[in-house]
């Protein structure tokens, strides 16, 4: 499998792309949801909880443990599972951070090239240009008129 080129990113970046893929299934955020409605760790009934098989649940929860959003705690033959809060906060942090840049006026955005620094490409033949291989995008509004 192809790694991902992620070396020249923001580490913070980076992390916060790895919280969203851990996200980026409904399993995954129902899972988090039961584990907080708990505030205190499960033992083996999200399975009974979910309409899925367990090497299903197990793989979903694999991939929240491994973004760090929740842990195991090996009590016998279970493990029990809660969230981790610290990660949760730095998750929620950072998604805010993401959607304040993405949601401030043009111009203002922080880092990346503003939409208005579109440039046409020189044509393939002749001197004359081209428009790039994309059209420009319509600008939209985050904020409520």
């Amino acid at each position: 499998m192809a790694q991902a080129k992620t070396g020249s990113f923001d580490p913070a970046l980076v992390r916060t792309a790895g919280l969203a893929k851990a996200l980026a299934h409904p399993v995954r955020i129902r899972i988090l949801e039961i584990l907080a409605s708990r505030r205190a760790c499960i033992c083996g009934c999200l399975v009974d909880r979910l309409p899925l098989a367990q090497s299903t649940v197990s793989r979903h929860l694999g991939e929240l443990r491994n973004a760090g959003l929740i842990r195991g705690d090996v009590d016998g033959p279970r493990i029990c599972y809660c969230l981790d809060p610290k990660t949760v906060d730095e998750a929620g942090a950072a998604f805010a951070d993401v959607f304040r840049r993405l949601c401030k006026p043009p111009g203002d955005a922080a880092k990346g090239p503003s939409p208005d620094s579109y440039r046409p490409r020189p044509a393939a033949r002749g001197g004359s240009y081209k428009a790039g291989p994309r059209s420009k995008p319509k600008a939209k509004s985050c904020r409520k008129p």
